[in-house]
């Protein structure tokens, strides 16, 4: 039996969580096309017949301005040290940028202190032809030794397989950790509060994604229905006018959604209660941030 940790690290908006939701068949890492969606670590767990796979999602890792940001860059680099195995994501799509330096230089400093292996993970190849693909693989080779390469899509699933085959055969023997029903570290509130923010992702512009936190008021169980509600946390009068819309018609259909996700994942009917709040700078709240969980 084969048991290990592997981490997933990359700079923001590569497809880590969309990976991990491959990886498991199932979904708990909210994903957006907005940089800085994952925030906090979300650990997810593999069962095959010869392996148990403990997969750390992380958040992007990027030069820090505000407080936030920077915890969730030092979770990306505490989370390397737990690993026995790191995945390092990029895209196909661009050559390596500084951002992706800034990457591999953290990566170098997670292995040269744990002597760990590293593949480098090509993700969304299925966007590009395969000519443009073995340039950036000797791009990539030329800044760090990798113990493999694997071009990718999370997306569609190509090469998924053979990630955790070559996954297998890299991780040390052991025991399984976990008993084979946990997918999961995450509670139902957690799963409830990132729904509903991947929601408001999806549902507004640019000005608002950075700026949003959700808080779980209430969360009670009373046989089959979860009785939830929930506060949005925006920064600005303006903000709060744009998540709840225009006669609050973006607001309801937020709550719909997250609701209809809410059920399919719980296997509980969902009744659910939104309300949006202004707190000025809550990014920049030490006493906050812990509040919320990052």
């Amino acid at each position: 039996m084969k048991t290990g940790t592997v981490t997933i690290v990359g700079r923001p908006n590569v497809g880590k969580s969309t990976l991990l939701n491959a990886l498991l068949k199932e979904k708990i890492a909210i994903i957006s096309d907005k940089p800085q969606t994952t925030r906090t670590r979300i650990l997810g767990v593999v069962h095959l017949a010869d392996a148990q796979i403990v997969l750390l999602d992380t958040p992007g890792l990027h030069q820090a301005k505000d407080r936030l940001n920077q915890r969730m860059v030092r979770t990306a680099v505490e989370t390397m040290r737990e690993a026995d195995l790191l995945y390092v994501m990029v895209e196909a799509t661009a050559a390596p940028g500084p951002g992706d330096r800034f990457v591999i230089e953290q990566v170098r400093e997670a292995i040269s202190a744990g002597g760990r292996p590293a593949f480098l993970l090509i993700n969304k190849v299925d966007l590009v032809s395969k000519p443009r693909v073995l340039p950036l693989i000797e791009s990539y080779r030329t800044m760090m030794d990798w113990n493999e390469v694997v071009p990718l899509s999370a997306q569609t699933g190509l090469n998924v397989d053979r990630l955790l085959e070559l996954t297998v055969k890299a991780l040390p023997e052991g025991d399984p950790v976990y008993g084979e029903d946990v997918v999961t570290d995450q509670s139902m509130r957690t799963l409830a509060a990132e729904i509903i923010r991947e929601k408001i992702l999806q549902k507004t512009r640019e000005e608002v994604p950075y700026s949003v936190a959700v808080e779980i008021d209430r969360f009670v169980e009373e046989g089959k229905l979860a009785r939830i509600a929930a506060t949005v946390l925006v920064e600005k009068e303006s903000q709060k006018a744009i998540v709840i819309g225009k006669r609050g018609e973006r607001l309801k259909a937020i709550g719909t959604y997250a609701r209809i996700e809410m059920e399919r994942l719980f296997g509980l009917k969902v009744f659910l209660e939104l309300w949006v709040k202004v707190r000025p700078a809550w990014r920049q709240d030490e006493l906050m941030l812990t509040e919320l969980g990052y």
